[in-house]
């Protein structure tokens, strides 16, 4: 039988070890690509999921179509990301919290590499930011990983 304080102090430790470590990214070390993959980048993917939701629940306002989302791309993506990005369909899901029922709905990925600086972290957030805002999301889902690029 294990001694449950000691036991919740263990998990606890391990935690705080784990947090540490997240406060040193490892997208944020200076990182080096052979001449031949180009420079050190982050790809970013966004995951836009167009059911328009109200209190974490499916409306029935509908879902962001594709000239509401046209639009969105033309206002607010490619301002903040000049460059280029790629845009593709996708069929997302998720659990509602409090029907626990899978919710199933379009969505749009949104990918795009960008150097590694505090601009273009702000620049991403800007879009998710106002995706959120207009079409009343609760979040944007997003994953960053390094890796090295030429365009």
């Amino acid at each position: 039988m294990t001694n449950r304080p000691a036991g919740i102090a263990s998990r606890v430790l391990c935690l705080v070890a784990v947090l540490a470590g997240c406060a040193h990214s490892p997208y944020r070390e200076a990182r080096t690509c052979p001449a031949s993959l180009g420079q050190p980048v982050l790809v970013f993917e966004l995951f836009f999921g167009r059911s328009i939701q109200s209190h974490g629940e499916v409306d029935d306002r509908g879902e962001v179509d594709d000239r509401a989302w046209e639009q969105f791309v033309e206002r607010a993506i490619t301002p903040a990301l000049p460059d280029g990005f790629t845009v593709f369909d996708a069929a997302g899901a998720w659990k509602s919290p409090t029907t626990g029922r899978t919710i199933r709905e379009r969505t749009k990925v949104l990918l795009v590499a960008l150097p590694d600086t505090p601009d273009s972290t702000s620049a991403v957030q800007r879009v998710r930011d106002a995706y959120q805002s207009e079409f009343h999301q609760q979040l944007v889902g997003m994953t960053a990983a390094p890796a090295c690029g030429s365009f």
